[in-house]
């Protein structure tokens, strides 16, 4: 049969070139768009990097193994992800709390938008944490992981903005089109790991505006003090890995302190960050998306919480064996290579040998669990994270908010168990799997 391309007839021969001309057009708009939203290429991230002492081999390397399962394991994990599929999708209405900030940033408090996006509030500066806004996280618009409930608020709603964090540059943490949206609405300073920078140069944000840390470099925005710390994790956005630093953030100000853990497996690093800038009145610590094929890079619950009581430890001894009214911790466990809450002193199946302890402020600080109920990342029940948190926490005295998505935690309305207690409503269970519940 003859294409309309080749027919006798001009007017059919014109329609057919300016179908492929749409069509071609077309296609340009789209891949002009995924690589837009990819950013970045290693090409433009290099000259950012590779002075830094952490930036070996073309790559960033921590202390600790952070690499993306293999080839094999990522197709073990494939089936096994088609075995268990839907269990991580609630199964009713997530329960969705309008955001109202206030017009003036408070002293302490946090307002959870999903996933890791969460606002900040800290002696009167407003800090907005890995703002991801978007429908999906992928670089295509109508594929990838889809949110599972609305945005609380939009950015426009959000009154001030002094600075936005940025701990890496996963799709589910660094999202183009709501770097454009604050560009068109607030123009804020970006503090953010090494690398990162050459993304939001690539999509437009002035470098006057942009402040890129490695690992315990520190800078100061509307009088609060901003450090790069350590996480156990890697990056990148598209077939070449960790080209850009990922990280978590300590903040002090005048009078209070929080910790964000970014994206992190369990590591002896925490021990560190809290011996030289714990402890903290918050911290924020991602609970979801971890499971047996990438061990290295999230955090199961309980490892979350060990997170929370390494950050939290009183001392200059960051190997110090950890003792508090939850009991010896940190012990091997026989037959299982993993280490005991809090976890992280020491690399996973080595024996402790030291009875040397420290003091801990881990039930003085409050523990709001971030990274969960928003994306399906992984293979576990959706509601999972936060029942296997609460059990431990429990267990080990630990105070912990869990905040509907929008509502606001200020931790200035009373001690942290009176806080904790405000916000321990299980509003999850209502829209939880009936095998996904305790």
């Amino acid at each position: 049969m003859r294409s309309l391309g080749t027919s006798d007839r001009p007017a059919v021969r014109a329609i057919s070139r300016a179908i492929e001309a749409v069509s071609s057009r077309t296609r340009a708009r789209q891949f002009l768009r995924v690589t837009t939203r990819m950013g970045a290429s290693p090409a433009a991230i290099l000259p950012f990097v590779q002075g830094s002492p952490n930036f070996r081999g073309r790559r960033f390397e921590g202390e600790e193994p952070s690499l993306r399962p293999r080839v094999r394991a990522q197709t073990s994990a494939a089936i096994a992800a088609i075995r268990v599929s839907g269990r991580g999708r609630p199964v009713g209405e997530v329960p969705v709390v309008e955001a109202r900030p206030p017009l003036a940033p408070g002293e302490l408090a946090v307002t959870w938008y999903g996933h890791a996006t969460a606002v900040l509030e800290i002696d009167g500066a407003r800090l907005l944490i890995d703002p991801v806004f978007s429908e999906r996280v992928s670089p295509v618009r109508r594929f990838g992981p889809q949110r599972m409930h609305p945005v609380p608020g939009p950015i426009a709603g959000i009154p001030t903005i002094d600075a936005v964090l940025i701990s890496h540059d996963h799709y589910d943490h660094l999202d183009q089109p709501s770097i454009v949206k604050l560009e068109q609405t607030h123009q804020p300073l970006y503090v953010v790991p090494l690398g990162v920078n050459a993304h939001l140069l690539a999509w437009g944000v002035p470098a006057e505006r942009i402040t890129p840390l490695d690992w315990r470099e520190e800078t100061e925005v509307a009088g609060i003090r901003l450090t790069c710390t350590e996480a156990r994790h890697n990056s990148g956005r598209g077939l070449v890995d960790s080209q850009t630093l990922w990280a978590g953030w300590a903040l002090h100000g005048p009078a209070h302190s929080a910790y964000f853990a970014g994206d992190s497996g369990t590591s002896k690093r925490f021990a560190a960050i809290g011996a030289d800038l714990g402890p903290f009145d918050l911290t924020l610590m991602p609970i979801g998306a971890y499971d047996s094929f990438w061990p290295d890079i999230h955090m199961d619950p309980e490892q979350a919480l060990a997170a929370h009581r390494d950050v939290n430890r009183i001392g200059d001894e960051a190997e110090a064996l950890t003792e508090d009214h939850a009991g010896v911790a940190d012990a091997f466990i026989e037959g299982d290579q993993r280490i005991d809450t809090p976890g992280g002193a020491y690399e996973e199946g080595e024996r402790t040998t030291t009875t040397r302890t420290v003091q801990t402020a881990a039930r003085e600080s409050l523990l709001v669990p971030l990274h969960w109920a928003t994306f399906n990342l992984s293979m576990h029940w959706w509601a999972e994270p936060i029942r296997r948190l609460l059990k431990a926490a429990a267990e080990a005295g630990v105070p912990v908010a869990c905040p509907r998505v929008g509502e606001r935690v200020d931790l200035t309305t009373g001690d942290v168990t009176t806080v904790a207690e405000a916000f321990s409503t299980p509003w999850w269970q209502a829209c939880s799997a009936p095998g996904d519940r305790d």
